[in-house]
């Protein structure tokens, strides 16, 4: 039997091609929780699908654990003055545990659906590791042209039920405050995300809001899923979900400064909301 691969992070979703502005770029949930914990000195491994020959050269440094497909899921995204639009362009193939090198050994589990590819059992498919959640892919629907819309979380109260913490944004439930207080009784940590406004943690029949730094802001995406990684690194280490949250609104910040995956952290950008952290 081959030795057990200890993982820090451990991401499963789709890497995704990004059409933006006439733009290919690759993105998707696991190639940014993926650099992000990375930048924050974890051992990463992401599982995903997509064609053979798609370039993944931006996340060296991870172990990847790619199933070929016919397909890459490609997503056209459209920022308006209302919000984001999607097109989504192909799709690859479903993910399960079966597709889990069998000798990774993961401490945290970041279950990241861009486009309802995870399977939901996969929530129960890691003993005693630490489950983070972002739900986003399981709430999108898509009509026969490809335009995206929002949906319900179908598989919600068991994935809620088992998560450690998820992380989901207010643009992800159109803002419904009676469902984010029926997810919020139904799990462990919820943290809703506001973009420029901060976040919002509720846990324990408590909720807190903490406010984001300002930052001039390039280009929002990838930005919440960096504040997920963060979270969920922060969190599992020091137990308290208030500093998980000031530490991910920081990272998160300097996201937004610069484009694509560019915005994942810099050496500089954790230090500081490092020291940011320990000074209260």
């Amino acid at each position: 039997m081959p030795p057990l691969v200890a993982l820090d992070y451990l991401v499963i979703g789709h890497v995704t091609r990004d059409l933006i502005d006439g733009h290919f770029t690759i993105g998707g949930t696991v190639s940014y929780a993926a650099r992000t914990a990375l930048a924050l000195g974890c051992r990463v491994g992401i599982v995903t699908s997509a064609e053979a020959d798609l370039d993944l050269a931006a996340l060296d440094g991870v172990l990847i654990a790619r199933h070929s497909a016919a397909a890459t899921t490609t997503f056209k995204n459209i920022y308006t003055s209302t919000g984001r639009r999607q097109m989504l362009h192909g799709l690859a193939a479903p993910l399960s545990r079966e597709m889990v090198p069998a000798d990774w050994q993961p401490d945290i589990v970041h279950l990241g659906p861009v486009a309802r590819e995870c399977a939901p059992s996969l929530v129960d498919a890691f003993g005693e590791a630490f489950i983070g959640v972002t739900p986003q892919g399981w709430m999108r629907r898509w009509d026969e042209a490809g335009q995206v819309s929002g949906g319900s979380w179908e598989s919600a109260e068991p994935i809620l039920a088992r998560a450690d913490a998820v992380v989901l944004s207010e643009e992800d439930v159109a803002g419904d405050r009676v469902l984010i207080s029926r997810y919020a009784a139904l799990t462990r940590l919820l943290v809703v995300t506001q973009g420029r406004e901060g976040c919002t943690v509720h846990t324990g029949g408590e909720s807190r809001h903490f406010p984001a730094p300002p930052m001039r802001e390039v280009d929002p995406t990838g930005a919440g899923d960096i504040f997920a990684a963060a979270f969920f690194y922060c969190y599992r280490r020091r137990e308290d979900p208030w500093e998980a949250a000031r530490f991910a609104n920081c990272i998160a910040a300097y996201s937004v400064t610069r484009a694509g995956l560019d915005g994942t952290p810099r050496p500089e950008e954790v230090a500081r909301c490092r020291e940011i952290l320990a000074g209260g």
